[in-house]
């Protein structure tokens, strides 16, 4: 990521239309001819929980890799991060993210 230059930040992403307290979007950008690749990192807490990155002007992410249990980056999976958000009576309660293994890693996010 060092060949890219930073774009915008927003903090409390919306997921499936939910608002996120806590999950902050960074996204880079980088020339490549008369491409522009982007990259999303999202994180909660200062951990970096996924990437996400294509084209600007894709309708969908080409690629993302989720961080695992291991503190490293899983191999890229194609197309868009596969993530749900966990809802209870008081609202969000966490993000259930699709590992390359076919788990889904759930993080709490009170």
């Amino acid at each position: 990521m060092a060949h890219f230059r930073p774009y915008t930040v927003i903090d409390d992403i919306d997921l499936e239309g939910v608002t996120v307290p806590g999950l902050r979007g960074e996204f880079l950008r980088r020339e490549l001819g008369e491409r522009t690749a982007t990259v999303g990192s999202y994180s909660y807490g200062g951990q970096e929980l996924f990437r996400a990155w294509g084209y600007v002007g894709e309708e969908h992410c080409r690629y993302f890799a989720v961080r695992g249990t291991d503190g490293t980056l899983e191999p890229p999976q194609a197309g868009c991060p596969r993530v749900r958000v966990i809802k209870d009576s008081t609202g969000v309660a966490g993000l259930a993210l699709h590992s390359s293994t076919g788990k889904w890693l759930i993080l709490e996010v009170r």
